[in-house]
């Protein structure tokens, strides 16, 4: 997603004084700068004499059902503080908006243009969130040095969305068309036709496009498991192919065994279940070695 040839150092500043008010955050050897707004403090940041300048900005609200994906609405202001006002009074999805400026005042119209269309592009590609803008932002025609700034620029924007706590620009999984192969893949088999791969992710843990999941659940099978299940045939994620129930793409889990309950049908442990190409199962792969002193 990004270079990380070079360490980075953020600071944070808590505008309010709480962890929960407006955030400022800027990054070293940047000319960029972000405010994390919640919505409920929008009207507070109209003396704020930066925020009165062109901006591209997001739009973050939640999701109402455990297995659909959270919102985000990617646009672009010459003036921030009355675009995120209008926002106020029109739209009702969001709790928090993260806006980006230019500490030097030098994004033009173009500039921010492009960084909308851009940010909307990688967004979609990385499938974390639901886009809901009414169309899709028109990409301005810009210098090609131009472009190089902008696309540097979108760089710091992910560091900073990303340390923020919204993954919207990262991919499920960082992964080449051999992932199968990859050292760090599972599997996991069991009765009546589950079938799955996947990896674990730093935010939870990812089955992949492909896995079968059984047709059949055992008279035990939780609750909570039969409804993710039942949410995901119905969203069209798990769909019927000939004999077998099959993913439709990539899908995060919160945990290992949430992921194996699914696909097997029954309860089921992870950790134990999900195993590299050597056959050791999850547990053993991502135990830590404690030296003696």
């Amino acid at each position: 997603m990004y270079n990380k040839q070079y360490a980075k150092t953020i600071k944070l500043f808590l505008m309010d004084a709480d962890p929960e008010g407006r955030m400022m955050c800027e990054l070293s050897n940047w000319n960029g700068k972000a405010y994390r707004i919640p919505r409920g403090k929008v009207k507070d940041c109209a003396d704020r004499a930066d925020l009165q300048s062109t901006s591209v900005y997001l739009l973050f609200g939640k999701t109402e059902s455990s297995t659909s994906k959270p919102k985000v609405y990617i646009g672009e202001a010459e003036n921030a503080f009355k675009r995120l006002a209008q926002h106020v009074s029109k739209k009702d999805f969001w709790n928090e908006a993260v806006v980006f400026i230019s500490k030097d005042d030098n994004l033009n119209k173009a500039h921010i243009k492009y960084l909308e269309s851009r940010l909307f592009e990688i967004a979609n590609q990385a499938g974390r969130y639901d886009l809901v803008n009414d169309n899709t932002p028109t990409r301005s025609a810009i210098s090609e040095s131009d472009q190089a700034e902008m696309e540097e620029f979108i760089e710091y924007v992910q560091i900073l969305v990303n340390t923020m706590g919204f993954r919207v620009f990262e991919p499920l999984v960082r992964h080449t068309d051999d992932i199968f192969h990859a050292d760090d893949g599972l599997y996991i088999k069991g009765a009546r036709g589950a079938n799955g791969r996947g990896k674990r992710v730093a935010d939870g843990f990812v089955v992949f496009t492909g896995s079968e999941v059984t047709k059949d659940t055992v008279p035990s099978f939780p609750k909570w498991a039969q409804l993710i299940r039942d949410e995901l045939i119905e969203g069209g994620v798990i769909v019927a192919k000939g004999e077998s129930l099959v993913f439709q793409q990539d899908y995060l889990f919160s945990s290992p065994s949430s992921a194996a309950a699914v696909i097997m049908g029954r309860s089921a442990n992870g950790l134990k279940e999900w195993k590299d190409s050597t056959g050791r199962d999850l547990a053993s792969v991502e135990e830590v070695e404690i030296k003696e002193d």
